[in-house]
């Protein structure tokens, strides 16, 4: 437990934009190749668990929270890690730009790792609503996003939060379930 504190407290974490929806295969491949080395580096690809309804039932599905990323928790990118993941089908660039790959600093930083804290695959927060129909987030992911929600939709259970993320403005859903007797 203590090397992984370790690795967590002194990595950088690096953004690497890929065609959606192949997020996992992509890194599946780069997994497979570099894999005399997998103790160099982790690839985080963090989801959320929402319920999706379909044919008129609800079943639970993990999407990914940034769709088209994943990121990678390393020293630094080596030319390795570089050319392995630039010459996977899929692969678009790291960011800020291919020629300037800068780990994630301040605000981006900090909103992955408030997503981080929750493990890769997050489930619903825990919510109610106030006297003035107001969202009260108890704990889970939307806990300390609240000032960033745009929209609550109630039936499907979901709250859409707006935030800066990589030079953008992204929108986020992300599921929350009623705590009984507070609704």
């Amino acid at each position: 437990k203590e090397f992984l504190y370790d690795i967590v407290f002194y990595m950088n974490y690096y953004a690497v934009q890929v065609q959606t929806g192949n997020e996992e295969k992509i890194i599946d491949k780069a997994k497979k190749i570099l894999q005399d080395r997998l103790d160099k580096q982790n690839f985080l690809f963090p989801k959320k668990s929402l319920k999706i309804r379909k044919s008129g039932l609800f079943k639970q599905e993990l999407k990914p929270i940034f769709p088209g990323y994943f990121f990678i928790q390393v020293e630094n990118i080596d030319t390795e890690l570089y050319n392995t993941l630039k010459s996977i089908h899929g692969f678009y660039r790291f960011l800020k730009n291919n020629q300037e790959i800068t780990p994630l600093t301040g605000k981006d930083l900090s909103i992955l790792q408030h997503f981080l804290k929750f493990g890769q695959n997050i489930s619903a927060s825990q919510v109610y609503f106030d006297e003035n129909d107001r969202i009260c987030v108890v704990e889970g992911p939307l806990k300390g996003l609240e000032g960033l929600i745009i929209k609550v939709d109630k039936r499907k259970k979901r709250a859409k939060i707006k935030m800066d993320f990589a030079n953008d403005s992204i929108l986020i859903d992300l599921g929350f379930e009623l705590i009984k007797g507070l609704e």
